[in-house]
């Protein structure tokens, strides 16, 4: 008999540090895309207490309102009150940019790639007797990403109006043989107001948020364990407590420690860096693969 095993996966909301570089770097590439679909962008931003720096190389024939789009993202996401410690009005937006390499450019207009790489998709079927759609995705990872949206979304609707856009989650499952049999531990850190009560937090976020994610699964068991706010207050967060970069969010991003990723990341990058397209296209062959029955768990790797 296979010996139990635990697999652990992590997530973060729009408000974490990081994930809001990401969103603020697609949001610049989104806006150039619109209008000029043959653009090289390869964006990158820093946040800080206070501050947004947005870096990189752009090469574009139209023009956007960087600035604009930096301060409707923060917005979008949460930071809209001085109380927070960052906010979209008053925080500072430094852009320094540069055109793409010309050497680059030389390889891309010969119908290569942007960037050399390696780039992995994949796919498992490891959920497959579970009572919900794991899209194919490891366990871990996938309730991760759920509970993530779900206290996203709980705040957001104003149900729990005290939270603030920042948070991380952490699910621990356990395995017997490759099948998930159950949860040994669920980690929810949510950032909130200063006055906020804890008690009620934790009943709130255990009822609305984790019992809501997790209790349609069959795999909450009465003696997984619960860290909701395990270090007490979480009143600073975001860019205030800790400062944020484009890509530091990888594993979490692809499929949590089930499978290796290729180590470079997506966000800001225009179709021509194989680093986001063509780790999107390694995850639709391993996703049909094993979605055809071919394969139970399926990792297909890219090398340009």
């Amino acid at each position: 008999m296979a010996r139990p095993r635990i697999r652990t996966a992590e997530a973060v909301t729009a408000g974490h540090a990081d994930k809001l570089c990401d969103q603020i770097a697609d949001a610049i590439l989104d806006a150039i895309l619109v209008n000029d679909r043959f653009a090289r962008v390869a964006c990158e931003v820093l946040v800080t207490t206070g501050m947004v720096v947005v870096t990189g190389q752009i090469t574009t024939k139209c023009w956007v309102d960087i600035t604009g789009i930096v301060r409707e993202t923060i917005r979008r996401v949460g930071y809209n009150d001085p109380v927070i410690g960052f906010d979209h009005n008053s925080c500072a937006v430094i852009v320094v940019l540069e055109e793409q390499s010309g050497d680059v450019s030389l390889g891309v207009d010969r119908k290569g790639a942007g960037d050399q790489g390696v780039c992995v998709g994949f796919a498992t079927d490891e959920g497959r007797d579970l009572p919900v759609d794991t899209c194919l995705m490891p366990v871990p990872a996938f309730l991760a990403n759920r509970l993530a949206a779900r206290l996203e979304e709980v705040r957001t609707s104003g149900r729990l109006d005290y939270l603030y856009p920042d948070g991380k989650v952490q699910v621990s499952v356990r395995y017997e043989g490759e099948q998930p049999v159950g949860l040994t531990d669920v980690v929810v850190s949510a950032h909130h107001h200063a006055d906020a009560d804890l008690t009620r937090l934790r009943r709130d976020i255990k009822r609305l948020v984790i019992r809501a994610v997790l209790e349609p699964t069959g795999l909450l068991a009465k003696d997984t364990k619960l860290w909701i706010n395990p270090v007490g207050a979480f009143a600073e967060g975001g860019p205030r407590a800790d400062a944020g970069l484009t890509g530091r969010k990888i594993t979490v991003d692809c499929y949590g420690e089930a499978c290796p990723h290729g180590g470079s990341a997506f966000s800001g990058k225009d179709p021509t860096k194989p680093d986001r397209t063509c780790s999107y296209g390694a995850r639709w062959v391993a996703k049909n693969l094993v979605a055809a029955g071919l394969a139970r768990r399926c990792a297909v790797e890219l090398a340009y």
